[in-house]
């Protein structure tokens, strides 16, 4: 097993649904990674210290999922210099648009990314496009993947029936 490079720290462990999806697509580009609770509330010494001991134990970008306040994004990067992309959790009555805005609205000199609401998809891929800076087979992956991707919509449109759509040469 290789060492984690991602850190995946979720508020509450009821956030485990969104923690999975982020280690599913860690796993699917073989990006080692770790998943752990730690509450900026309620453990917020646990908190610190994961951040603040992170880069001395390998990682190299950690992924905090929050919902409500979500204050663990900000607190992570209160006490590490390492990427910090923040994964709002729809919960509760304002259905995530709360801990998007908690994530979003650090203070100057304490950065934090954010993904959109359940954004767990695109927290791993910034983390894997980050960890790529300086892995030549990440970067060939996210290249491949990228094509992929651009070929599934492309052969969506033979799939549009009954409507007028444009022609082939509208995009090349």
């Amino acid at each position: 097993m290789h060492k984690p490079l991602v850190g995946i720290v979720m508020g509450s462990a009821s956030d485990i649904e969104i923690g999975r999806k982020i280690y599913e697509e860690l796993k699917f580009f073989n990006v080692p990674c770790e998943i752990t609770v730690a509450s900026a509330h309620r453990t917020p010494e646990d908190a610190a210290n994961y951040a603040s001991k992170a880069h001395s134990r390998g990682l190299k970008v950690i992924i905090a999922v929050a919902g409500l306040s979500a204050a663990l994004p900000g607190v992570i990067a209160a006490h590490t210099n390492l990427p910090v992309i923040g994964v709002p959790v729809a919960a509760g009555t304002l259905g995530g648009i709360d801990a998007l805005l908690a994530i979003a609205q650090m203070p100057p000199g304490v950065p934090s990314t954010s993904v959109g609401i359940n954004g767990a998809k695109n927290a791993a891929l910034m983390a894997i496009r980050i960890l790529a800076l300086e892995d030549e087979n990440l970067r060939k992956a996210l290249s491949e993947y990228r094509k992929k991707n651009e070929e599934k919509v492309r052969d969506s449109r033979n799939k549009l029936i009954d409507v007028p759509t444009a022609p082939p040469e509208a995009f090349f």
